[in-house]
């Protein structure tokens, strides 16, 4: 198994309201020239979570930090005028909420981030350090 000692949340970076389909970021991943979706959970606007990689798979979200980390991505990520804000849904925070929870318990010493903290992006266009700590 891997050492996993980072959470990182992302957005799709989709405008507010709009489903993605784990398939649909797979094709995105895919035509980037990954193997296979790059994130290990996508959690949905009803707040249900689907799963991308296997926790046991590098994952392909985050360059530098893919090896020992689990990714975790919400949809949306931008306002309908294209500008980045936090447009999770209240079943989508919650549902973060519980599966960084069920993480932590899985791996006690991993930290949570967003993907900003390693990126010059605004994703996951929330400060992740305010609601889950270091």
């Amino acid at each position: 198994m891997r050492n996993i000692n980072k959470i990182i949340i992302h957005c799709t970076a989709t405008p507010a309201g709009r489903e993605v389909a784990v398939s649909e970021i797979d094709c995105w991943h895919r035509a980037r020239g990954f193997r296979c979706i790059g994130y290990h959970y996508v959690i949905h606007l009803d707040g249900s979570i689907e799963r991308g990689r296997h926790e046991s798979e590098t994952g392909a979200h985050c360059k530098g930090f893919n090896s020992h980390s689990i990714g975790v991505c919400y949809v949306g990520g931008l306002e309908a005028s294209g500008n980045p804000a936090d447009t999770r849904t209240p079943a989508q925070k919650k549902a973060l909420v519980k599966l960084v929870a069920e993480l932590r318990g899985r791996y006690p010493q991993a930290t949570v981030h967003g993907h900003n903290e390693f990126a010059a992006k605004a994703c996951p266009c929330f400060r992740v350090r305010d609601e889950f700590g270091g």
